[in-house]
């Protein structure tokens, strides 16, 4: 009786063990997808990530031409890009059309990830820029996100334009991150930044974390991880041209909109 499967869920870390991120990512994706054909399923709408093609340098107005790297920095965007060419390719199996969305940073209200993490380190005196501070970037917004995957879902239908395909989705306005992250600051009333790190300074300080963490039984999770370093050092933007013409997504929330309803949110909670 169910005609579309949406699969928003996954392993999302910074550091963790491969075969957790394969066994979350691929294998449950996997699975999914055969049930999915077994039960008749018509429409199959995969979330992933930009990351899945984030090389560790700029990509400024990328679609979606752009490749897969021949490296990856992290277990999350490896295994995320697997399960994305496992999604594309069962497009056209026993009737089952599919499609997958590269949203890129997710945030707004009931955010789990960006925002928390930005205000704990912030409330901690933790929270340093990477990089000069000029990189550009692509947010978006929980309900563009949403609308994105609703209109992919009504225009997916086997040859369809974007059935077996992968769309960047954003808010269509990219940001100067470290100007929003001090902007979503001073809103929160936090303490601002005041320490910055280079790239290189930064990078070098992530390759050895990395490798304490691999050789020794340290608990938890580095503090700096390369991939890490890479995404809140480089600019990386999307074109939205093929997701507007395949399927007609249209951010409707601007990104200073999304602002303001995040900050009353958030200091709602406290």
């Amino acid at each position: 009786g169910v005609d579309t499967v949406f699969h928003v869920a996954a392993k999302a870390a910074l550091w963790g063990r491969y075969a957790d991120f394969a066994r979350a990512n691929v294998q449950a994706t996997d699975h999914l997808l055969r049930a999915a054909r077994e039960a008749g399923v018509k429409r199959f709408v995969y979330t992933s990530s930009p990351s899945v093609v984030f090389h560790m340098g700029d990509l400024r107005g990328a679609d979606e031409s752009t490749p897969y790297p021949p490296r990856y920095y992290a277990n999350y965007p490896a295994t995320k890009a697997l399960a994305e060419q496992h999604v594309l390719a069962a497009n056209g199996q026993d009737g089952l059309a599919t499609c997958a969305l590269r949203p890129h940073l997710i945030w707004g209200p009931r955010d789990t990830h960006i925002v928390p993490m930005i205000a704990a380190r912030a409330r901690a005196g933790r929270l340093v820029q990477i990089g000069d501070g000029t990189n550009l970037v692509d947010l978006t917004y929980v309900e563009n996100a949403a609308d994105a995957h609703l209109a992919a879902a009504a225009a997916l239908a086997p040859g369809a334009p974007n059935a077996g395909r992968a769309y960047f989705i954003c808010d269509g306005a990219p940001v100067n991150l470290w100007g929003w992250v001090a902007e979503l600051l001073r809103r929160l009333e936090l303490p601002p930044m005041r320490r910055r790190l280079s790239y290189g300074k930064a990078y070098a300080l992530a390759s050895v974390l990395e490798t304490a963490w691999r050789l020794l039984p340290l608990p938890g999770e580095p503090l700096l991880t390369r991939f890490v370093v890479g995404n809140f050092a480089k600019s990386h933007y999307f074109s939205l041209a093929r997701a507007r013409a395949d399927f007609g997504y249209a951010p409707k929330v601007s990104n200073d909109e999304g602002l303001a309803r995040t900050v009353v949110w958030f200091r709602a909670q406290g």
